[in-house]
């Protein structure tokens, strides 16, 4: 049985290669500053997007996308904010990604990608 933080670096490679094989560019992956850390970021087309990766074992105890709590989308947003301003990006589209994969040991059950699944908060 994968542990959690086997299975969040896991879910995070499965993420970032089907990530690509949607269009996407990745940018940065796991990217920390001291407001903490964003799993990916990537480019598609001209929007920057923020992505969290959100795998779980099994459904049991909800989606895996629905452990997004509202204080972990505040800390994505500031992050974000931190990220543009660090890189110095301005005027560019930016959105909140998340990508829910569901696997059964090594195994992807179920990968969805949720575009623009919340607004900056």
């Amino acid at each position: 049985m994968l542990e959690r933080k086997e299975l969040g670096n896991r879910g995070e490679e499965i993420a970032t290669n089907f990530l690509k094989k949607q269009g996407y560019r990745i940018i940065e992956r796991n990217y920390q500053s001291r407001m903490g850390e964003m799993d990916i970021v990537a480019r598609e087309a001209e929007t920057i997007v923020f992505v969290e990766v959100k795998a779980r074992r099994s459904a049991d105890f909800g989606l895996p996308e629905e452990a997004l709590s509202y204080d972990k989308r505040r800390r994505l947003t500031r992050l974000a904010l931190g990220y543009l301003a660090h890189h110095k990006i301005k005027d560019k589209n930016c959105r909140f990604d998340v990508v829910s994969i569901l696997m059964d040991e090594d195994r992807v059950k179920d990968i969805r990608l949720i575009k623009n699944a919340f607004e900056a908060v």
